[in-house]
This record gives structure tokens, C-alpha cells and sequence, in this order.
């Protein structure tokens, strides 16, 4: 059982959290088991955060325990956790966080509903179809924004993953009586030390490394082709009351920095992304367009009238993407499956 005496370190570390948290984030935060103070999240808006993606934890994060030995004390986002043995019940509150723990070799035990999707999206039943029967006996434990924690508690596991971008303060304590938490940071730009912080909980930082140098390689060989085509690449994504083109300091905008893809002036901005209207759908223009709409709906676009007017479009290199996989989750196997899917269209 978790240590219980929390209360006033998640009470202070949470303002600080949503002080600092992104525009418009509806993702949880937890803090976990032994919490002490320390250093103090999925795209979701005009972010104007114009730093790189962090391919490395903050100084004195994670733990330097090898992988494989446990207990092990992990400091995170809310302070730090002490894990006392390999964790093989994982509860995952936010986004992204199935797709890395499935990439480390867990499948886990339960999962939170985004508001409008499943928690285990269909680009990860595809990829981890060897796993489907385990797939469909994950537990639902309420929604990213208001965990069950009967739900999680039933389950009894021995580590629930969270982001910091919390919306209420009261859910840290209540988890971090349930099991140890380990808390990431959120928001698409950090998926790469999300994804370490995850690694150093599981204690399996070497996988996570080189799954990360294999998606680099892939990453730089994709940069490679487009290059010597000297195309630009765009990325527009409608939700039910905004569409928007995903710039620079997003998920996506951080694989293109990776590949070294061009992109159009519209998106060389420091932003996640930009809001445009109908009218504006130029903006969203290029060599190649790859678009999504969170219903599935893609006739919100297709059906525009300046739809067919976009370059892309009258040349036929305008796809329809997976959404989850593109703009909505933000992991290591969905970053391969971006990776893999402009590729494809570039052969």
C-alpha cells in the first residue's frame, strides 16, 4: 500500500503545475508513494512554447538505479515515487502513456477514456496485434479527466502513470493512496522524456533508448527522401469546433525537426498550433498534406470549398491520416507510425 501522508506536498506541487501547465490541457496529475519535494503537459492548442523536443530527463530525474533491480526511487514531475518491485499491474491515466508502456513489453492492466476516443487507440491494436486478447481485457477506469479510483483500486496495481497537467488538485492524493504514481510532464512536445521517465519507473531505460535510436534512424533515413524531392509537408487536424494546422512545438512538428522535413511559412512558427477558418485553408497548403478529423468525418474538410482549390489536393498528395496516431497521442510507437506513414507515400 502507498504511503498516505501526501497531502501537503501535492497541495503545493499541483499550483505550481497548473501555474506552468499548457492551454486548454484536460489530462490528470498524480503524485505517488515516499513523496518529497522537487522540481516541479498531448498537443491541445496555440501552445507558445517555442523550445525543442527534450530527448533527455531534466537534471535529477529518473533514478540511477540499473534497470532490472528494484526497489528503486524515481523522481518525477511531482516529486518522487519509491517502487518496490518490477511493476507488471500498470494503471495509465494519460495520453500517450499506453502507447509506451505497450512499447516497453507491458501491457496494462487499466486505462482512462479520453472524452471522445478509446483509451487503447486502433493504431495500437494494429501494432500490438500479437496482443489483442490482452488488449480487450484492459479495464476501463473512468474517464482522463476524472479517474474511478474504485475502479483503479480494484485493480490493485503496483504503479499508476499520470501527467502534470491537473485540473484537480484532489485526485493526486487520492491515487497516491492506491499505489505508487509516477507523474510525466504531458503535452506532445515532451514525448521523448516522457517516455525515459516511463523507462526509468519500468526499469527499462536501455529498451526505451534504443527503441528511441531506432525511431532516429528511421526518422533521418525519411529526411533523407523528402530532401531529395524537395518537398514541404503540412498537417491539419479537425476537431468539432476548430481546425488547425499543427506547427513546430508539437508532437508531429517534433518529427519533422527530426527528419528534417520542409514545412510551409505558415507552420515555421513556435507554436503547437494554429487556429484557421474555413477561409483560411490555404494556409494549410503544401507539396504534401497529411490531414485527420476527430469524428472521422473527413468530408469537415473535404467538403470546404477551397478544399479542392490546395495544391496538394488537385495533385492527389492530400491523405487522410489516423488521427490518434498523428495529432491525438503523443509515444514512441506512435512516432513510428508517422514516421512509417509519410514514408510510404513518399516511395
Amino acid at each position: 500500500m502507498a504511503n498516505t501522508n501526501i497531502s501537503r506536498n501535492i497541495t503545493r506541487r499541483s499550483f505550481g503545475a497548473l501555474a506552468l501547465g499548457s492551454f486548454g490541457a484536460l489530462a490528470l496529475a498524480a503524485c505517488g508513494s515516499s513523496n518529497s519535494s522537487s522540481t516541479s503537459g498531448a498537443s491541445a492548442g496555440a501552445s507558445v512554447s517555442s523550445k525543442p523536443a527534450p530527448s533527455a530527463l531534466p537534471g535529477g530525474m529518473g533514478t540511477t538505479v540499473a534497470d532490472g533491480v528494484f526497489p528503486r526511487t524515481v523522481k518525477h514531475f511531482k516529486g518522487e515515487t519509491t517502487i518496490e518491485s518490477e511493476p507488471k499491474k500498470i494503471v495509465v491515466i494519460s495520453t500517450g502513456q499506453v502507447d509506451d508502456v505497450l512499447a516497453l513489453g507491458v501491457v496494462p492492466v487499466g486505462v482512462a477514456d479520453a472524452k471522445e476516443a478509446d483509451g487503447v487507440p486502433a493504431y495500437l491494436k494494429t501494432k500490438y496485434a500479437d496482443k489483442a486478447a490482452e488488449l480487450d481485457a484492459i479495464t476501463k477506469v473512468g474517464k482522463r479527466t476524472a479517474p474511478s479510483i474504485e475502479a483503479i483500486t480494484n485493480l490493485k496495481p503496483d504503479l499508476i502513470l499520470i501527467n502534470s497537467t491537473a485540473k484537480d488538485a484532489a485526485i493526486y492524493e487520492s491515487l497516491g493512496k492506491v499505489a505508487p504514481v509516477v507523474v510525466t510532464e504531458g503535452q506532445g512536445l515532451n514525448w521523448k522524456q516522457d517516455f525515459l521517465l516511463i523507462a526509468h519507473a519500468m526499469g527499462a531505460v536501455q529498451k526505451a533508448e534504443q527503441l528511441l535510436k531506432d525511431y532516429e534512424a528511421s526518422a533521418k533515413k525519411l529526411g533523407e527522401m523528402a530532401n531529395a524531392q524537395g518537398k514541404t509537408f503540412s498537417f491539419l487536424y479537425a476537431s468539432a469546433d476548430r481546425t488547425r494546422i499543427f506547427a513546430k512545438s508539437s508532437f508531429t512538428g517534433s518529427i519533422t525537426t527530426d527528419a528534417g522535413l520542409d514545412r510551409p511559412a505558415s507552420q515555421q512558427v513556435a507554436k503547437t498550433s494554429v487556429d484557421i477558418s474555413a477561409e483560411q485553408l490555404d494556409q494549410a497548403d503544401a507539396d504534401y498534406l497529411f490531414y485527420a478529423v476527430q469524428s472521422g468525418d473527413n468530408s469537415k474538410l473535404t467538403g470546404e470549398a477551397l478544399w479542392s482549390t490546395l495544391k496538394a489536393v488537385s495533385e492527389n498528395h492530400a491523405y487522410a491520416v489516423d488521427a490518434d496516431a498523428f495529432y491525438m497521442n503523443a509515444g514512441i510507437t506512435a512516432a513510428q507510425v508517422v514516421v512509417e506513414e509519410i514514408a510510404k507515400v513518399l516511395k
